[in-house]
């Protein structure tokens, strides 16, 4: 029996026609439907609209608005969900519906394009073929296919503006990977994912500021965030977490818009490996002024992780609590 998969489109590249503003979101879900050609058949596929943006105009709103169309799919019984997405904040989203839809029953697989379906050399045909078998896996979570592979979604980053290999799984392995056995899923990775019941908890807060550290960086600049509105900071420190106190006292700084109730994560500006506060003195100074340890997260995680626990949580204690645990495979696989 075929697999019922529920195919949500949002725009982007996949999408796109040329026009005298360059390339914009045109195709409908029916029109990228047709141009799949004949291996579509091996499925269901049920086709919804749901936006149609480039992805550089998906914002948090946006987000909750592709949570709420997933989770009508996953009561409507379908068997998986492939959401076309552009690519420049695909892993942000992938990131943000991972914390926002935990413990969901069913694969939903982002997928997207680096050039627009219709083009004669598009790799939009080859991502969803990888999209869609995920999809009709069985295997639960948020992740995202391309480029003949397929990433948890709280590990993706894109590392490339133009290369058909436009994503990279960070301080993960690949969850599966297609080749002429077929698609070849990671069971060990699996068998270390989250389990539980889906939880819905689509609140998000919007207050929240990325900043990557630069030698010289002032102290000011943190209250001025405060005084802004912002009520989280994310900052990509240097190496395992450093971060100068000499001359331009960031740490002290810090601990003063902590006390106010802001609440800063670090984590380092490598994509690999883990951050590491402990490590040095530079590092330990963030520790006593009250930082939060991204560990080993992508910065896509990290912001998105830092909005959700915003959004739910009222003290400082349960949105420290939520970093130090595993929600979605963001940490420690």
């Amino acid at each position: 029996m075929k697999k019922k998969i529920l195919f949500l489109t949002t725009g982007g590249t996949i999408a796109s026609e040329e026009s005298a503003e360059g390339l914009i979101p045109a195709m409908d879900g029916n029109e990228m439907f047709a141009a799949l050609g004949c291996w579509a058949s091996a499925y269901s596929i049920t086709v919804r609209d749901i936006l149609n943006l480039d992805s550089s105009n998906v914002q948090p709103e946006e987000w909750q608005l592709m949570a709420a169309a997933i989770e009508k799919g996953c009561r409507e019984g379908y068997d998986g969900i492939v959401v076309s997405h552009g690519t420049d904040t695909m892993a942000y989203s992938t990131s943000a519906l991972s914390f926002m839809l935990q413990g969901l029953p069913i694969p939903v697989v982002f997928t997207g394009a680096q050039l627009p379906l219709m083009d004669p050399l598009t790799d939009g045909v080859e991502n969803l073929r990888t999209a869609f078998a995920m999809a009709s896996t069985g295997v639960s979570g948020v992740f995202l296919a391309f480029d003949r592979k397929v990433i948890l979604g709280t590990r993706a980053t894109k590392t490339r503006t133009s290369g058909f290999d436009a994503f990279e799984s960070i301080n993960c392995h690949n969850l599966a990977v297609t080749s002429t056995e077929g698609l070849k899923l990671n069971r060990f990775l699996l068998e270390q994912l989250p389990k539980g019941e889906l939880t819905v908890r689509e609140r998000l807060c919007t207050d929240v500021f990325l900043l990557k550290l630069i030698p010289g960086t002032k102290p000011e600049l943190f209250e001025a965030l405060w005084e802004m509105g912002y009520r989280g900071l994310v900052i990509e420190a240097f190496g395992c977490g450093g971060i100068h106190f000499e001359r331009r006292d960031l740490p002290a700084a810090l601990h003063k818009v902590i006390e106010k109730g802001m609440q800063v994560v670090v984590r380092s500006q490598c994509f690999y490996e883990t951050s590491d506060l402990t490590t040095y003195q530079v590092g330990l100074k963030l520790l006593e002024a009250g930082v939060i340890p991204a560990r080993d997260m992508t910065c896509e995680a990290a912001v998105t992780k830092l909005m959700w626990a915003l959004g739910n949580f009222d003290t400082a204690r349960q949105v420290r609590d939520c970093f130090a645990v595993n929600l979605a495979g963001e940490i420690g696989l």
